[in-house]
């Protein structure tokens, strides 16, 4: 009765704002065609799915976007600095497996502790002002690698680099997807994994060339520049709508949208899909789990679930090791993985909504789940049957090349794309961080007990890995709904409707 009486009220004030705007500008259809007391939420997101000419993307769009994927890039140089670091870092430092272990997944264990902050912090601060906050924590972390002469320095700046990557694998997709017309919205957001591939690809190649202090600092350089960038990006005009400040959401969006366009739509659909979300207020973390933000929540927790437990972190945090112990040259295989990844990720900015998410993300999911067997194979030649052994060199090669360079081209991106887009405004803080802590919790799970189980059964670690890629195509297909080419209203909408 609470909830009914409260949604009565809502609806009213709705009604009566939408009056008070039809009394202020009498000759604008545009309040009287996103005017929900008229029309049902899905007349106004048909009508704003009729008019793409005032979503047209211009450089603002791009400049905002290549600005927040920076942040991507500073991630990837996190990501690929294990890798490329292990030999050097082992050595001067005196560190056994398990040190470097806890080196290596430290990071992601930073990561978790920033995403469980990373909701409330972005609602607060703002998508701009998160992204400053997060470069606070990477430009410390670089600093105190660097500079570090025993393994609780080096862990302890990881752990701050990790921090500030948990934060941006949150804020980055929520943001893009927010500024991003929804036609070119999958392309944009996958920009995350691009340049998070451009970072760990950098450091795959000079890793092998350059002493591990200097490569901390060659990571600690685009974090200052992305600092001094995000000065030149407006804030998300949705954020602003949500905090109440029309006139800075209106103005964002006409700098986004360009000098010429109308956002008067545009704007007026933000906010009234705003102001239909928060009827009942801001949802908490106890609240989340009801029925209505069930299947979305299924969806977010699922996909980041399946894509740590296929192995990902673990292959790409430890790829040198994989390469060494199949019998293959490390800094060969490394630089081949280098050379692929942008590539790659290039491909996948393309085609993401061209093929739509589901199709690319199965692809990808079946892709991994054959090189994680083909890698079973390679290390079951290399343990028992000492004729194949020859092979095992080639074989983990193809493998690792394979896993690594199709979980970027689908499973990567993906499921940080799709988190950006199904949560409506008053859940997007809770079920974004249950969601983000989820990648991040198993994550660091796989990264700290890779390098045992390798030593363990490393076949037998990877078989299991194949399977877990062969459940997520079937996950993908039976409960992953496609997005492209909707608004995000649109695909609210389309979640009411399922709960209906």
């Amino acid at each position: 009765m609470e909830r009914q009486k409260s949604m009565e009220k809502g609806l009213l004030n709705k009604s009566l704002s939408i009056q008070e705007r039809e009394r202020k500008f009498p000759n604008e259809d545009v309040f009287l065609e996103t005017g929900l007391s008229r029309k049902s939420p899905r007349d106004v997101i048909k009508k704003t799915q009729d008019d793409d000419g005032e979503c047209r993307v211009t450089a603002s769009v791009f400049l905002s976007t290549f600005v927040a994927v920076s942040g991507s890039f500073c991630s990837g140089c996190g990501a690929g600095f294990s890798s490329g670091a292990q030999s050097g870092i082992t050595k001067d430092l005196s560190l056994s497996v398990a040190e470097y272990s806890m080196f290596g997944s430290i990071l992601t264990l930073g990561g978790l502790i920033g995403a469980i902050f990373s909701g409330k912090v972005a609602d607060v601060l703002g998508r701009k002002r998160t992204m400053l906050f997060c470069e606070a924590f990477c430009v410390t972390g670089w600093l105190a690698v660097a500079l570090a002469k025993d393994a609780l320095w080096l862990d302890s700046g990881r752990l701050l680099l990790g921090i500030g990557v948990g934060l941006f694998s949150y804020v980055i997709p929520v943001y893009i997807a927010e500024i991003a017309p929804k036609h070119v919205r999958g392309s944009f957001v996958f920009a995350n994994q691009l340049m998070q591939n451009c970072g760990i690809a950098l450091f795959f190649i000079i890793g092998n060339f350059v002493p591990w202090r200097l490569l901390a600092i060659v990571g600690f350089v685009p974090c200052v520049l992305h600092v001094f960038c995000l000065f030149f990006i407006p804030e998300s005009p949705r954020w602003l709508a949500k905090k109440g400040r029309d006139k800075d959401c209106r103005t964002a969006l006409q700098c986004l949208r360009g000098p010429d366009v109308d956002i008067s739509r545009e704007a007026n659909t933000i906010r009234d899909t705003i102001e239909m979300s928060e009827v009942d207020g801001e949802t908490r973390m106890s609240e989340l789990f009801q029925r209505r933000y069930a299947y979305p929540l299924f969806i977010g927790v699922g996909l980041m679930f399946l894509q740590q437990l296929s192995g990902s972190s673990g292959v790409t945090y430890y790829a040198s090791s994989l390469f060494q112990k199949g019998g293959f040259p490390s800094a060969v295989g490394t630089s081949v993985i280098a050379t692929m990844m942008v590539p790659k990720a290039m491909l996948g900015t393309i085609i993401v909504d061209k093929l739509g998410r589901r199709t690319l993300l199965m692809a990808s999911c079946a892709a991994m789940g054959l090189s994680a067997l083909l890698l079973s194979v390679s290390y079951g030649f290399q343990q028992s049957f000492g004729i194949l052994s020859d092979l095992t060199p080639i074989v983990t090669c193809i493998g690792v090349l394979g896993h690594i360079v199709t979980f970027a081209l689908g499973m990567g991106g993906l499921p940080w794309i799709i988190m950006a887009e199904i949560f409506p405004m008053n859940v997007k803080v809770s079920a974004g961080t249950l969601v983000t802590v989820t990648n991040w919790l198993f994550g660091w799970i796989v990264t700290y007990t890779f390098n045992f189980m390798l030593e363990w059964n490393a076949s037998g670690m990877f078989f299991i890995f194949s399977m877990v890629s062969a459940f997520s195509i079937v996950f993908v297909y039976f409960l992953v709904p496609e997005t492209k080419g909707r608004s995000l209203e649109e695909i609210q909408a389309l979640f009411s409707d399922s709960v209906q």
